[in-house]
C-alpha cells in the first residue's frame, strides 16, 4: 500500500490510465451518433469506460490530521492515534473514486467470452493515486500524538488496484487470473448493509474482515479465481501463488459456496493465508537504525507475519416491502507463520519490512467480527440506512497475563462496537448526496495504546458515477 525509484513510475502509469481513459471516452463520443438510444454505459468495440468520483466533508470528534494518500483519508473509526478532533474534505465516503476499463469479446465458441478490468484507485481532494502503505511510511519515527492518518491496506500506490484477464460463460462460469479482488472481498460488499462504504462500515473502511485478518489480503497479485452463478447457486474457488518456489509461502486459499432462494441469499467462505503481512510505522529507535541496515526511511515499514484461517457465513433477505436485511460472521485465527519472512522482505507497492515480527501469537489469537443491519428504501429515490458491526477478540496472552480481560495488553480479550445511520439520495441516475455519522469504540485489550477510545464521524458528501 527504492520508493523513489518506482514511486515515480507507479504514478506516471497511474496518469496514463487517466488519459487512456479521458482518449477512450472521447472515442465513445465519436461515435455516439450510433449509440444515441443508449447512453447507460461509454462502451466502444466491447471496451467499456467507467468510474466513480466521491467526496465530502467530515468531522471526526477523534481522529489524525486527514491524509491526501490513504485512500479514505481519515481513519473513520477509532484509531490508536486518534487524538483530537479533526474537519476537512475527505474522498472515498460512500464507495472507493477510481476509473477502469473493462472488456467483454466473444469467442464464437459456445457462450465463451474474452474478458479483461483494468482499474485505478484515487484520491480526488489531493489528485493522488491512492496508496496506504505511504501513509503509514510517512509516519515512520513519529509519536502516537503528532502522526496523521495511516492504516494498512491493500491499496499501495499500484497503477491498478484490479488488473485481470480470463474466460466467462454464462453456462460454465467466470475463470480470471492477476491481481483482484477476494471472494471474501466480494462477499463483504456484496452482505454489509451499506456495501462497504468507508465512511459508514465498519468493515468497508478496515479490510480486516475481507482480508481474513490482514487487509493485503483484500485484493491478491497472482491469483487464479474461479466463480459460477447458475440459476439459485453461485460458488467460486481462489488461489494465489507465492511467485517463488513452491510450497505454502506467501499463499491464499479462498473457497466460497451459497445459493438464493425466495429473496433469501447467504454464502459460506473459507480461508487459508500462509504469511500474511500487517504493517505499521516504523518506532524512533527502529528508525535510527536504518543507516546501517540499508534501508530507506521512506519505503521501510514493520510487519507482523501469520498463519491466518477464516470461516464465515453471511446472508441477506429482501421484503416485497422496501426493506433488505442484512447479516454476517467471521471467525478468524492467527498463528504464528510455519515460514517466517526474513527482514527485508519486499511488501507490495515496492515497500520493504526492515522490521519483521514472526512470534506475535505466543498463542492463537481468535477474533470474531459480526453485523448487522437494514436498508429502507422510502421513495425510489431514497435509502435509509442502520447498522451495527462488532470485534470480540479472545485473550491469547500467556504466563502473568493468561486471560486478561484489561487493556494492559493487546493480548488481552477486547471488542470493538461500531453503529452508523445514513441517508443516501439519487437526484439523477448517476449523482447521489449523502449524510450519516458512524460511532464506534474500544475496550480493554483492543484499547491498548490508543490515546482515545471513542470516535463519531458526521460525513456528507457528493458522488457521481459513470
Amino acid at each position: 500500500m527504492n520508493q523513489f525509484n518506482t514511486k515515480a513510475g507507479v504514478q506516471a502509469r497511474g496518469a496514463m490510465l487517466l488519459k487512456a481513459s479521458v482518449a477512450a471516452a472521447l472515442a465513445v463520443a465519436g461515435v455516439g451518433a450510433a449509440h444515441a438510444a443508449d447512453d447507460d454505459a461509454l462502451t466502444w468495440k466491447g471496451i467499456t469506460l467507467y468510474g466513480i468520483v466521491d467526496i465530502g466533508l467530515q468531522y471526526q470528534t477523534h481522529g489524525a490530521p486527514i491524509n491526501d494518500y490513504f485512500p479514505a483519508g481519515s481513519a473513520d473509526i477509532v484509531q490508536k492515534n486518534s487524538n483530537k478532533s479533526t474537519f476537512g474534505a475527505t474522498p472515498s465516503n460512500m464507495a472507493q473514486s477510481r476509473v477502469g476499463l473493462q472488456g467483454k469479446e466473444s469467442l464464437g465458441v459456445g457462450d465463451w467470452s474474452a474478458v479483461f478490468k483494468l482499474e485505478t484507485f484515487f484520491n480526488p481532494q489531493s489528485g493522488n493515486i491512492s496508496d496506504g502503505l505511504k501513509s503509514v511510511a510517512q509516519n515512520n519515527g513519529r509519536a502516537l500524538n503528532a502522526q496523521t492518518t495511516n492504516i494498512d491496506t491493500s491499496v499501495a500506490g499500484q497503477a491498478f488496484q484490479q488488473a485481470f484477464a480470463g474466460f466467462s460463460s454464462p453456462t460454465f462460469g467466470t475463470i480470471t487470473f492477476g491481481r483482484q479482488n477476494t471472494l471474501l472481498a466480494d462477499g463483504v460488499a456484496k452482505y454489509d448493509p451499506n456495501y462497504a462504504s468507508q465512511a459508514f462500515s465498519v468493515i468497508g473502511l478496515s479490510g480486516f474482515t475481507a482480508g481474513a485478518g490482514d487487509t493485503q489480503n483484500r485484493r491478491l497479485d497472482s491469483s487464479l479465481k474461479y466463480t459460477l452463478n447458475v440459476q439459485n447457486f453461485h460458488g467460486g474457488l481462489q488461489y494465489k501463488f507465492n511467485g517463488a518456489n513452491g510450497g505454502a509461502k506467501s499463499t491464499v486459499f479462498e473457497a466460497q459456496l451459497g445459493g438464493e432462494y425466495l429473496g433469501f441469499s447467504a454464502d459460506a467462505y473459507y480461508v487459508n493465508a500462509h504469511d500474511a503481512i500487517g504493517i505499521g510505522p516504523l518506532s524512533a529507535q527502529q528508525v535510527a537504525q536504518l543507516p546501517t541496515l540499508g534501508y530507506s526511511v521512506n519505503n521501510s515499514l514493520s510487519g507482523t507475519i501469520s498463519d491466518n484461517t477464516s470461516y464465515s457465513v453471511m446472508a441477506s433477505y429482501k421484503f416485497q416491502y422496501p426493506v433488505k436485511l442484512f447479516a454476517g460472521y467471521e471467525n478468524i485465527k492467527f498463528k504464528n507463520p510455519a515460514t517466517p519472512l526474513p527482514a527485508g522482505t519486499d511488501d507490495i507497492g515496492g515497500y520493504v519490512l526492515a522490521f519483521v515480527s514472526n512470534t506475535a501469537f505466543p498463542n492463537p489469537k481468535t477474533v470474531a467480527v459480526y453485523w448487522a443491519g437494514a436498508r429502507y428504501t422510502v421513495i425510489p429515490n431514497l435509502d435509509l440506512v442502520g447498522a451495527y458491526y462488532g470485534y470480540h477478540q479472545d485473550a491469547f496472552a500467556s504466563g502473568a497475563l493468561a486471560g486478561c480481560s484489561s487493556n494492559v495488553s493487546g493480548a488481552c480479550s477486547g471488542t470493538l462496537d461500531g453503529i452508523s445511520f445514513d441517508a443516501d439520495y439519487y437526484m439523477t441516475k448517476r449523482f447521489d448526496v449523502y449524510a450519516g455519522i458512524m460511532y464506534t469504540g474500544v475496550k480493554n485489550g483492543l484499547a491498548n495504546g490508543y490515546l482515545h477510545t471513542t470516535d463519531m464521524n458526521p460525513t456528507i458528501g457528493v458522488r457521481y458515477k459513470f
